[in-house]
């Protein structure tokens, strides 16, 4: 099974290496070859200066990075827990830790090599090097704290819905272009596959891991080799337990080899963005419900997660979602993979958004704007009807809520800024999805 790690101590690390090589090396060939070369500052001032540049580097770094990660912390739990690796795994951030560290090791060596054996002489090169690696380390220290300024929520949630976005367009073709027709038989080809015999299974072993993605290719190439079908009883996002069901092979002409089946499908420790356009829906709607609750009490917020969940609903309803069915050159159906339903998206964006704010006039508001406006960019008369069915459902949970008359009606009102300015009311015996 191949699972996804990126050590991204690696950074620093490497940074570390790199300096101590060079400290080692560079001086000692300055010295050697360069030795007539030297910086006319006296050899206190230079001992004084790189001695200050080294203690003062070190003692920034853990400032800095404390201070780093301790708004990551408190940044990432004011707004979902499965934030804090997605912002505490910012390359930016190890980046900076392995320049500040080179900094303060050349540093160190620049100051060895000064007044070597009483020479008198501050090596030119050397100090120039410093120097440029402290600059280096304030440019990097001030993008650092722009970073850091990133973790305001707008800017979250718009990197979320980034992110999303790009999900979407990877995964899925647009209904109105070639690829987004689903043909015909695909359907018919998906039954009979399946009233092949089994002919192999394979099952999870191991501690709890996600499936971070699959390896499409690689599959739909090992069942064409066999003359097999591939059909995937996990989806992307899962997380695997002892013995969970893999996938399933549909006859063949021989069986496939296990160690690659297992490589073709990718492992993280959690959910990750990749070939799952379901995990920024989820993360988003963590943010719009931790908002809502009465420890934050945030309507606000959730009415901004809303807004970037509303535009990514939009470009999947735009969008093939039954994209599970893979051929091969020939096109025979190779490969089958679970993925999910319009009424799946919809219940995953708005389901607990309504629960948990229900008695917010704001957020139902909200949330009815939402649903009109995305009734209006479908072309689909099935995913149509769905939101309208989630209308109807809107208007049933703002009548059982602890609101009274007078607050139904004001949330039965479409408001994509919330609270600010009503375009059109729906009242509670009208027909879903009506103006």
């Amino acid at each position: 099974m191949n699972e996804i790690r990126t050590p991204l101590w690696l950074i620093p690390l490497l940074y570390a290496a790199v300096a101590a090589i060079c400290g080692l090396t560079l001086p000692r060939l300055e010295h050697a070859f360069l030795g007539a070369y030297s910086h006319g500052m006296a050899v206190a001032s230079a001992q004084a200066a790189l001695s200050a540049i080294a203690s003062g580097m070190m003692a920034l770094t853990g400032v800095v990075f404390a201070l780093a990660f301790v708004m990551v912390q408190f940044s990432a739990l004011a707004y979902s827990p499965r934030l804090v690796t997605l912002l505490s795994r910012d390359p930016m951030l190890f980046h900076a830790l392995g320049l500040f560290i080179a900094t303060f090791m050349y540093a160190i060596a620049a100051l060895a090599w000064t007044d070597r054996g009483g020479n008198g002489r501050v090596p030119l090169f050397s100090v120039l090097a410093v120097t440029a690696l402290l600059l280096l380390s304030m440019i990097s220290f001030a993008r650092l704290v722009q970073r850091l300024n990133s973790l305001e929520i707008g800017t979250v949630l718009d990197s979320i819905g980034r992110r999303g976005r790009a999900v979407i367009r990877a995964m899925f073709p647009r209904l109105d272009s070639p690829a987004g027709a689903l043909p015909e038989s695909c359907q018919s080809l998906m039954e009979e596959a399946r009233r092949r015999q089994v002919t192999q299974t394979l099952r999870y072993s191991g501690e709890p891991r996600s499936i971070a993605s699959f390896e499409l290719d690689a599959l739909v190439r090992q069942a064409e080799t066999a003359q097999a079908v591939i059909v995937l009883e996990c989806a992307v996002g899962d997380t695997l337990v002892e013995d969970t069901l893999l996938l399933r092979v549909h006859g063949g002409c021989r069986p496939l080899a296990e160690p690659q089946l297992r490589q073709a499908i990718r492992l993280a420790r959690q959910r990750t963005f990749e070939q799952d356009p379901k995990y920024p829906l989820r993360l988003l709607v963590d943010i719009a419900i931790k908002a809502l609750s009465p420890a934050i009490n945030d309507p606000t917020t959730a009415v901004q997660a809303i807004d970037q969940i509303e535009d990514l609903l939009i470009r999947l309803g735009r969008r093939a979602l039954d994209a599970g069915c893979l051929t091969d050159g020939g096109g025979a159906l190779r490969v089958l993979f679970p993925t999910p339903t319009w009424e799946d998206y919809l219940t995953l964006a708005f389901d607990e958004i309504r629960h948990y704010g229900a008695d917010s006039v704001q957020v139902m508001r909200r949330l009815r704007a939402a649903l009109l406006g995305l009734e209006g960019s479908l072309t689909e008369a099935d995913r149509q009807q769905a939101v309208r069915r989630y209308l109807q459902h809107l208007n049933l949970a703002v009548q059982h809520s602890v609101l009274d008359a007078q607050d139904q009606a004001t949330a039965q009102q479409d408001d994509r800024q919330g609270l600010g300015l009503t375009r059109r009311r729906v009242s509670p015996g009208a027909a879903p999805g009506d103006a």
